[in-house]
């Protein structure tokens, strides 16, 4: 439970702090001589864009979430709690824990960043709309079933990652996953897992499911952020490294090339400068899908609830899951017609930035100090990741496939559409669309995953 209150809460100063970093950020990556270039050589941009805000929230500066001090003081003191004469939040934590309360208790009192969700609900679908628009279909059935391979590869990865971590720690340290009833770690650790084949609403089907307590859920929230954050890190730090392990996997990029340069000449080909009536005809396109995709969602996921409940398991009742399928789909169907040429105006980038602002309040949500709080869930969490990254390689290895489909189909478990097309993006911003797809798979397949998953590591916990 984030008790802090930072020292900015309002968002309107904290998306000039974001977008301010981004600014300087995309600038400084611009300049291709000096420090600057050789700074970037090692340090991809797409990771400051993650880890700088994610510094302003560990500092308590800004934070995607917080409570009222002032007034859950008021409270304690109304419950019969006595607050020391100079109390902070650590004192405020112990009145809490000592009266017995729970986070839900304290919801009156919860105040949170509305960034995250407009960036996820309105910028996310919107981006995915006009990063799908430019895509040729023809190119992307020709990358093959490699992609789908390292896509499955990474679920099972996740699958089979979550209770071989548990087994392993059984052994080492069985404390650490150890715990009974809601406070078992195996029932937060199945959250992680919904999370890492799909998304967040495949993360929530979970918790409602295995109903691990509120503690536990914050706490395996943060190893899922952090850990999830940390490969990414990796993940692009390699994508500069791309030729030398193709080499390794003895791989044939050339098909990610093909879709690539197909997708650069038809860009370069309509590309002019946008006018005032392009950009609004963009902005249309995504703004109008996205309001339809809304529309849609928010009937199709009632209604599967109420009259088909076996597709649950798929996440087929979550609007979200709805929402950015759809918007996929319109942006697929988009780029049949004569929409596709609005690729000449600018219409991925628009959607670059769109995502980017998205990748901020993701960094947003990552407190890199909660890591010192319990290290050794932190630990399971690494190793459980390391699974999956091992056995990504190994098949990798085996089908030779190009680094391009092991990144892209790790992160869309991983990441799911707020990370798979923006790491598909560092390779070449036409390459997007490769990780939309992959990700609207993962959301399909992450509450059924993530259940065997759970089921498995409630088998093998100690």
């Amino acid at each position: 439970m984030h008790i802090h209150e930072p020292l900015l809460t309002n968002d309107a100063t904290v998306l000039g702090i974001l977008m301010g970093l981004l600014g300087v950020i995309f600038y400084t990556n611009s300049i291709k001589t000096g420090a600057w270039s050789k700074f970037y050589t090692y340090v991809p941009a797409l990771l400051l864009c993650y880890f700088l805000p994610s510094v302003f929230t560990s500092l308590g500066i800004i934070a995607p979430s917080w409570y009222d001090l002032a007034s859950l003081a008021d409270h304690l003191k109304e419950l019969g709690y006595t607050l020391p004469q100079n109390w902070n939040a650590k004192d405020l934590q112990v009145g809490v824990n000592s009266l017995g309360l729970e986070i839900e208790d304290l919801s009156a009192f919860k105040r949170e960043s509305k960034l995250y969700f407009v960036a996820s609900r309105y910028f996310l679908p919107a981006s995915l709309v006009l990063l799908t628009l430019s895509i040729s279909m023809k190119e992307l059935v020709k990358l093959g079933p490699k992609a789908l391979i390292m896509f499955l590869t990474g679920t099972v990865g996740v699958l089979i990652g979550g209770p071989l971590a548990i087994l392993a720690f059984s052994f080492i340290a069985p404390d650490v996953v150890g715990g009974v009833g809601p406070e078992a770690v195996w029932r937060g650790m199945t959250t992680i897992a919904g999370s890492w084949i799909g998304g967040g609403a495949n993360q929530a089907a979970m918790f409602e499911v295995f109903e691990p307590s509120s503690k536990l859920y914050s706490i395996m929230i943060t190893v899922d952020v952090i850990v999830a954050e940390i490969w990414m890190a990796v993940l692009l730090f390699g994508v500069g490294k791309a030729g030398s392990i193709d080499r390794f996997f003895k791989a044939d990029a050339s098909s990610v090339e093909n879709l690539k340069n197909k997708m650069h000449e038809f860009s370069q080909k309509m590309a002019r400068i946008p006018s005032m009536t392009d950009l609004f005809i963009i902005l249309g396109i995504a703004l109008i899908a996205t309001g339809a995709a809304h529309l849609l969602a928010d009937n199709l996921a009632p209604y599967i609830a109420e009259n088909l409940s076996s597709l649950k398991k798929f996440s087929l009742d979550s609007k979200f899951f709805w929402l950015i399928v759809l918007a996929t789909t319109f942006g697929l169907i988009f780029s049949f017609t004569k929409l596709r040429n609005y690729e000449g105006a600018g219409a991925s980038k628009i959607g670059g930035v769109f995502i980017y602002f998205l990748v901020a309040t993701i960094g947003m949500k990552m407190n890199v100090m909660e890591i010192f709080s319990n290290p050794a869930i932190f630990l399971v969490g690494l190793l459980w990741m390391a699974i999956h990254v091992v056995l990504l390689i190994v098949v990798a290895k085996l089908i030779r496939a190009p680094f391009f489909f092991l990144a892209v189909g790790s992160k869309a478990n991983i990441g799911g559409a707020a990370s798979a097309p923006v790491v598909a993006a560092a390779f070449h911003p036409s390459l997007a669309p490769v990780g939309v797809l992959l990700a609207v798979l993962g959301y399909a397949l992450g509450t059924y995953g993530a259940y065997i998953c759970g089921l498995l590591m409630q088998a093998v916990a100690p």
